[in-house]
């Protein structure tokens, strides 16, 4: 792997790791990472829908990890399929393989996508963030820099699986 190519990996973990200590919102925070580190303008429009996507959809930690949201966002950015293609079932599939390889290998690192039980694993215990007290045990337990070091991971992840495929297909073409 090049120079460049590892510079580009961490600047993706350090930018997301980064926003997500002085913002939370860890689907904005792994997106904004890969974008920055890729050099692409954020657009507004997904940026925001990212919003709701923290802490297992809408700090409830039911869902799958934020991060790992804002990365697949990120993949269908770069090869997602198009509205004008909407009606091609078939042009999904690259974006998905994608996304797959992302879950896949997120889930190899932490043995689980979904946010409650990633918390149990990293601080023994779920954090409801709307309960005050909740929200207080998770700033002790250090949640936030817990869940940073995940944003950046998978930032780099999606990152690479950004531009591993977009070596194969100035490859291919």
């Amino acid at each position: 792997m090049s120079r460049k190519r590892v510079d580009t990996l961490q600047k993706a973990h350090d930018y997301a790791k980064r926003h997500e200590l002085e913002s939370g919102g860890c689907a904005q925070c792994c997106l904004a990472g890969v974008f920055e580190a890729l050099g692409v303008e954020i657009d507004e429009g997904v940026f925001m829908a990212a919003t709701g996507l923290a802490d297992g959809v809408g700090l409830t930690g039911d869902g799958h990890c934020g991060a790992l949201s804002g990365g697949v966002l990120a993949i269908g950015y770069f090869f997602g399929r198009p509205s004008k293609e909407f009606g091609n079932m078939k042009k999904q599939i690259k974006a998905c393989l994608l996304a797959k390889s992302l879950h896949d290998m997120f889930v190899e690192k932490h043995g689980t996508c979904r946010c409650a039980d990633l918390q149990e694993k990293l601080a023994g215990r779920f954090f409801n963030l709307y309960d005050p007290k909740d929200m207080e045990a998770a700033l002790e337990a250090g949640m936030p820099e817990k869940c940073a070091a995940v944003a950046g991971e998978t930032a780099q992840m999606a990152a690479h699986i950004i531009l591993a495929e977009q070596d194969r297909e100035a490859e291919q073409a």
